[in-house]
């Protein structure tokens, strides 16, 4: 490992404008300073990002933190290394970006400031660009408030043999809210950035939500929970005034950045934050990775200031408004972009929520729930339209939000039974998260002839992709109310190479 250079450090100190007095190369903590654990996300072929975040007692001033690679657990064999700066401004959190490591192979790191040092962690770099990888193992999983249960779920990952996880959304939540509570965020909503902060560092004390990090590489995007539940673009469901809700937001984004392992390019600006982009798996598989709130078009109809309901589309006719979308024009165009330029044998869009229609009035008429997919047809069929019309490889959707799995036939347009099959659909359910009756989810599937399965318990999906096939199965949770419970596979599914839709395995 590099010797940390004072000279350089000071000089460093100085262009950020830190006191050098208020800062030491040898910092001593009061208490172990790494209670947060490490995290590592966004493989590349040559590299992926580093996560941690000092806590405890700090000085207000930089603290130099090291950070080394090596190709074994005994870290004998480094390979990179180096000092980044944990900084005040930034809650002392660390995103390190090594860039000279070999594709598709993993590999173990760990943290040092002091005297005090992480434990070795697990990751790993993705295939190479142009390479005609095998195999890829991921699981999903989303919704996990930190009061209804247990992260339970991610001990039974860690059995799965994973190249990386991928969170869609709500990773804390801003509300206390549900039934039978097995622990308390004992505080209120979040209003400040040390508000948010806090939230962040108290779900990330859950261990097993810490040794999943520890495992293997993450993709992330968030849902509402992150800042607040509901919201649009600018628009909180309360009707909090403009101003004051985008100042709540960068104080959200702030700190969601500042405890994910996501690369500097993510950074936020105030309250604007770019977390959509592109994660090549070689040949075999592209992911896109979506936000689907930062930039969407405002509910119709609400039944407040803001926020979603369930509407009849015959009464709320501004649903079906061309100009609405969800994703927003720029990232649409993107989006269209990098499928349509895609070189992968699978292309999976990684979004927040039911992609698919879902119809929830039983017997005559119809009614959709406006925050999701179903609020926005029209940005929904240009979406689909697009997939078959360019002739998308094996085009998957997954995603999460609504606390139950969901495995359907995505087309352009669900009301006319002609309307091809042009993706496959797998909505995950909650890690613990409350969700809907089995009873309504089967109502609604009776509704809805181009959704084959669903179900309510929580737990996670864990896909397999090979050339030739993607293997989906829903993982179920025994309970989430005992840190200890059983998790088993509830139904499994595949997508054929080259045949949109998904069967019974």
């Amino acid at each position: 490992m590099r010797m940390f250079d004072r000279r350089r450090f000071l000089q460093t100190l100085g262009a950020l404008g830190v006191a050098s007095g208020c800062s030491s190369s040898s910092p001593r903590f009061a208490s172990y300073p790494f209670t947060l654990g490490v995290a590592s996300g966004y493989p590349s072929a040559n590299g992926m990002v580093l996560w941690t975040r000092l806590m405890g007692l700090l000085e207000p001033a930089s603290i130099p933190v090291r950070w080394e690679i090596a190709e074994d657990e005994a870290m004998r064999k480094v390979v990179a290394s180096g000092t980044e700066l944990a900084t005040v401004e930034w809650a002392h959190s660390v995103h390190a970006e090594p860039k000279t490591l070999q594709p598709d192979r993993w590999y173990w790191y760990r943290f040092a400031a002091g005297d005090a040092q992480t434990p070795v962690a697990r990751t790993r770099t993705a295939p190479a660009a142009d390479a005609q990888a095998a195999r890829l193992r991921f699981a999903f999983a989303s919704c996990q408030q930190y009061e209804q249960g247990f992260f339970s779920a991610y001990r039974h990952m860690l059995k799965d043999e994973l190249d990386l996880i991928a969170f869609l959304g709500d990773y804390i939540y801003e509300s206390s809210w549900g039934r039978d509570h097995v622990r308390k965020h004992n505080a209120g909503r979040p209003s400040t950035l040390e508000d948010y902060r806090a939230r962040y560092a108290l779900y990330k004390t859950d261990p097993d939500l810490q040794r999943a990090h520890l495992a293997c590489p993450w993709i992330f995007t968030w849902d509402d929970h992150e800042v607040e539940n509901d919201y649009a673009d600018d628009r909180s469901q309360d009707g909090m005034p403009r101003e004051e809700f985008l100042a709540l937001r960068a104080a959200a984004y702030r700190a969601c950045y500042e405890h994910m392992p996501m690369p500097a390019s993510m950074r936020p600006r105030g309250p604007a934050m770019r977390i959509y982009g592109e994660l090549a798996w070689g040949r075999l598989a592209s992911f896109y990775i979506v936000d689907d709130r930062q930039y969407r078009a405002h509910q119709v109809c609400p039944a407040k200031k803001g926020g979603s309901t369930v509407v009849d589309p015959d009464v709320c006719k501004d649903i079906v408004d061309p100009t609405r979308s969800l994703l927003g024009r720029e990232q649409e165009a993107w989006l269209e972009r990098a499928m349509a330029g895609s070189q992968a044998g699978w292309n999976i869009l990684a979004q927040q929520t039911l992609m698919a229609q879902l119809d929830r009035k039983s017997g005559p008429g119809r009614q959709f729930w406006t925050d999701g997919w179903d609020g926005y047809p029209s940005a929904r069929k240009k979406l689909l339209s697009f997939v078959h019309e360019q002739k998308i490889a094996n085009p998957v959707v997954i995603g999460g939000d609504v606390h139950s799995n969901w495995v359907a036939d995505l087309k352009p347009d669900f009301d006319d039974e002609r309307s091809p099959v042009v993706a496959s659909e797998f909505c995950g359910t909650s890690i613990t998260s409350q969700g809907p009756s089995q009873k309504q989810i089967d109502e609604r599937i009776a509704e809805n002839p181009h959704v084959k399965y669903g179900n309510g318990r929580r737990g996670y999906v864990r896909v397999e992709v090979t050339p030739k096939r993607l293997l989906a199965d829903l993982r179920g949770m025994e309970s989430v109310k005992i840190p200890d419970a059983a998790c088993s596979t509830v139904k499994s599914f595949v997508v054929e190479d080259g045949k949109a839709g998904a069967l019974p395995a």
